[in-house]
């Protein structure tokens, strides 16, 4: 019987002493650190690629579509909260993806102004095949990671989304 390991091998992230825990604060590796997020996102995004080349979409199309996709009927107002991004630069997506038949939006019964966004059939296709595509490129580093480095990650990650966090 398989046992899972549930505890990061040690050889390869050996406890760290104080004095040791404390070089990554050190310019340098916080340089390397940025870096190595900048370029994981990048490369992350490949492997979503071949499916987004399909449909002439790149990054910020999916991250609409996927966020339409967890949530249907949100607000254009909603959408921009989730995303981070600016009322231009969504509304340039928006434009792009109901041109390409990929969303539909519908005015609110509650409020006549607001917008709801929902994918269209082939609106959901697309962001399935991406989907899919990520989810299989994280499950690989996930398995290979294992448990405790999934988790320091999330964290990690989670406080980058904090934008008052405090030290």
């Amino acid at each position: 019987m398989a046992t899972h390991q549930t505890r990061a091998d040690p050889k390869q992230n050996p406890p760290a002493s104080s004095a040791e825990a404390r070089l990554f604060l050190r310019e340098d590796e916080l340089d390397r650190a940025a870096d190595l997020i900048l370029a994981a996102a990048r490369t992350f995004f490949k492997a979503a690629e071949p499916s987004l080349s399909r449909w002439k979409l790149g990054p910020a199309h999916y991250r609409a579509l996927a966020a339409i996709r967890r949530e249907a009927d949100l607000t254009i107002t909603e959408l921009l909260q989730r995303l981070h991004v600016r009322k231009q630069s969504l509304a340039r997506v928006l434009n792009e993806l109901e041109a390409a038949g990929l969303i539909e939006r519908r005015p609110s019964p509650k409020d006549g102004r607001a917008r709801l966004l929902r994918l269209t059939p082939e609106g959901a296709i697309a962001e399935r095949d991406a989907s899919n595509a990520l989810r299989e490129r994280l499950a690989g580093v996930f398995r290979a990671k294992g448990p405790d480095a999934v988790f320091a990650a999330r964290s990690v990650l989670t406080a980058l989304l904090q934008e008052n966090m405090s030290p």
